[in-house]
């Protein structure tokens, strides 16, 4: 029989998963009940792909701002506190700016501009350049800011994300003072303790910050690197890749990572007798081409995977080969050709040139950007992702 079909992403529901769950146990039942009930078959190197956090809850990693504050306190007892860089979320960083400002008594926030390190907008492009604002070297107060740009709110949240902001650090009793800059050495004319908040820029940052000659150059990593009365917290990124639990609380990033998932690929294996891959997957690495929001406020796409999932997709362009090298065949010809190509690609000298066009990223970016898309982050209910067919080609 033919095969007439390629790559295949399943959402997989499970249970409503709580702190202290045997993620083993679910999701491996998870799958297989999936597929008695709908009719497929597991393989070799189909790929089970599991939020974060259902990982986290299942951990209890959760931190309080009373946890924050304790932290932000012992490493900042100066009493102030310069962050730099922050993305603009109610569900990324509010909670955290919460908790930061309980534990000092000034906060000189540094916000990126136009927008982000993610796409949230602060102003419109069009009216920053007709106002004669360079980003590379103007830093404007939040007065300034107003008289230029006037009230901007979010696209999509309706957020005036400045006011947000003040609001949330005078609430707890601090000073708040904004600025707007792209230089991090701006806030040193404020205040020499900085706190690095922004995520994949964050080693730069930090670098400048330290050869400007900063006094304290911390970053979210270092907050609850470590437990604080018992609270959740994470060795590697700290706050970052938290989200909001509550107004008081947040689920930290996921501890649980490459013991989980080989754990649950040799369940997997005893079960079902198939090499399955497993990964964790977090925010997908994709920027919405609307609003210009880019996905990924995680520090990673996935932290943790299993060894088969390192690396780089090998494939070959097709529309290249059926373009070029066999321009002049058609049909069934064609189609042969084209299947030994593939075949052959490991043996082929210019397997490189006739991959040009494809995506060169990471298989654990793709497949977790693919399962994120396919999970979503609302009402679904399949927090465990099935992709089936991922390392195929058409020569299978």
């Amino acid at each position: 029989m033919i095969r007439r079909t390629g790559t295949t992403s399943r959402g997989i529901r499970t249970p409503i998963i709580r702190s202290g769950d045997n993620l083993i146990d679910i999701i491996v039942e998870s799958v297989l009940l999936a597929s008695e009930s709908e009719g497929f078959k597991l393989h070799d190197r189909d790929v089970v792909a599991i939020t974060e956090s259902v990982i986290a809850r299942a951990e209890n990693n959760y931190a309080t701002c009373d946890d924050i504050a304790h932290d932000v306190g012992r490493l900042f007892p100066e009493g102030e506190v310069g962050i730099v860089f922050p993305i603009l979320s109610r569900n990324r960083f509010a909670v955290n700016l919460r908790g930061i400002a309980r534990g000092v008594k000034k906060v000189v926030l540094q916000l990126s501009y136009p927008s982000d390190e993610v796409g949230n907008s602060l102003m419109d492009l069009d009216v920053m350049d007709e106002k004669g604002i360079d980003p590379l070297s103007d830093c404007l107060t939040e007065e300034r800011y107003r008289k230029l740009f006037g009230t901007n709110r979010h696209a999509f949240t309706g957020v005036d994300y400045v006011e947000y902001y003040r609001d949330i650090i005078e609430a707890e009793g601090a000073k708040a003072e904004i600025i707007l800059a792209n230089n991090p050495v701006a806030i040193l004319e404020r205040t020499p303790y900085v706190l690095v908040a922004d995520v994949h820029s964050r080693h730069r940052t930090r670098r400048l910050l330290v050869r400007a000659g900063a006094s304290r150059v911390l970053g979210l990593d270092d907050i609850l690197a470590t437990p604080v009365n018992g609270s959740g917290y994470h060795s590697e990124y700290g706050l970052l890749g938290s989200n909001k639990a509550s107004e008081e609380h947040i689920k930290l990033f996921p501890r649980g990572g490459k013991e989980l998932v080989d754990a649950i690929a040799s369940r997997f294996l005893e079960e079902t007798g198939k090499n399955i891959e497993v990964m964790i997957y977090g925010d997908g690495a994709f920027k919405d081409p609307v609003c210009k929001i880019w996905e990924l406020a995680d520090p990673v796409v996935s932290p943790a995977y299993t060894d088969g999932l390192k690396g780089t997709p090998r494939e070959l362009k097709l529309k290249y080969l059926a373009d070029n090298e066999f321009a002049a065949l058609s049909g069934k010809e064609l189609d042969e050709a084209i299947k030994l190509a593939i075949r052959e690609k490991d043996r082929d000298e210019d397997a490189q040139g006739k991959a040009e066009g494809t995506t060169p990223r990471r298989l654990c970016d793709l497949l977790g950007s693919l399962a994120d898309l396919t999970s979503g982050s609302g009402d679904k209910g399949t927090p465990v992702v099935l992709i089936q067919g991922y390392f195929d080609s058409l020569s299978d």
